[in-house]
């Protein structure tokens, strides 16, 4: 949940961190007292600082469970003599507390109008895959998915282009009611590195619940031969959910990076972003949606 503004009293705080998504439901919390990485960092808060409260954290993606992150962004809102009192050691005494599996790299008092994520124009992510006939390599697969059809980049990179632009993507996402699937696909590529391990990376202002695995899925049916280039875009086109598009097992995605406007523009795009969004055809405002 994210605030409109910073109460009084209050400083607002923006954490870079990165986790393995492996042992955690994801990253918000739910009920049930299931292992999530908001609850993690939010109890190992509320120790460190003593505090009889626990101070909510806003993020820039909310990854699903098993997603990992390098480049994950978040803020929280602390009272200025909590931060006061602990701001020389605070990030060495997460660290104390944190698990392994999650990391916080930075805290630093936020530019005035920062929103984690309402001010983000972009969320960039990487889903790895391997097709090599023996496997992943064991030291890499939990972050790896094994494809056991050889697979076509240059015929992915030919499909991903009729992808790209703003589109709604009702087609390659979970709905959610009351929320847009309208979103700007600003880069789908595929590279297959010296390892044989092949990239998508994925940039978008947003997005939906499980577009980026379902693009991906789209995408590998084209590279193994079972798709035609022209499939995914069709798909795109009808926008309803196609049971043949299938959404890929989350260990093979990272969120690797989210980016911000200068300083001056962030209270705008973060306003920007609230707006209900819709295509330019139909008449509605063009403003970003919320994460994916």
């Amino acid at each position: 949940m994210s605030a409109e503004g910073i109460g009084p009293g209050f400083v607002r705080l923006r954490l870079d961190l990165s986790y393995d998504g492996r042992e955690f439901s994801g990253w918000a919390k739910q009920a049930g007292g299931r292992r999530t990485v908001q609850g993690e960092i939010e109890d190992a808060l509320r120790t460190v600082t003593r505090s009889a409260v626990t101070y909510e954290l806003t993020v820039a993606g909310r990854t699903d469970a098993g997603v990992h992150a390098r480049g994950q962004v978040a803020h929280v809102d602390l009272p200025v003599e909590v931060w006061a009192e602990h701001r020389e050691k605070l990030l060495k005494r997460l660290a104390g507390r944190l698990s392994r599996d999650v990391r916080i790299w930075r805290v630093a008092e936020a530019p005035v109008g920062f929103d984690a994520r309402f001010s983000a124009i972009w969320r960039r992510y990487a889903y790895r895959v391997c097709d090599h006939p023996g496997g992943v390599d064991p030291l890499l697969r939990g972050h790896v998915l094994w494809h056991d059809w050889p697979l076509d980049v240059v015929a992915m990179n030919e499909a991903s282009r009729g992808l790209v632009g703003e589109h709604d993507f009702a087609a390659y996402c979970k709905k959610r009611e009351g929320a847009t699937t309208i979103r700007t696909l600003q880069q789908l590529s595929w590279e297959r590195d010296a390892a044989g391990v092949i990239t998508a990376t994925v940039r978008a202002d947003a997005f939906c619940h499980n577009m980026v695995r379902s693009l991906v899925g789209a995408l590998l049916f084209v590279g193994d031969g079972h798709r035609p280039a022209t499939w995914p875009a069709k798909v795109l086109a009808a926008g309803v959910r196609d049971s043949a598009v299938h959404v890929v097992r989350p260990h093979g995605l990272t969120l690797e990076e989210v980016g911000y406007p200068a300083d001056e523009l962030l209270a705008a795009r973060s306003k920007e972003a609230r707006n209900k969004r819709s295509l330019p055809v139909s008449g509605g405002s063009a403003a970003g949606g919320c994460c994916g």
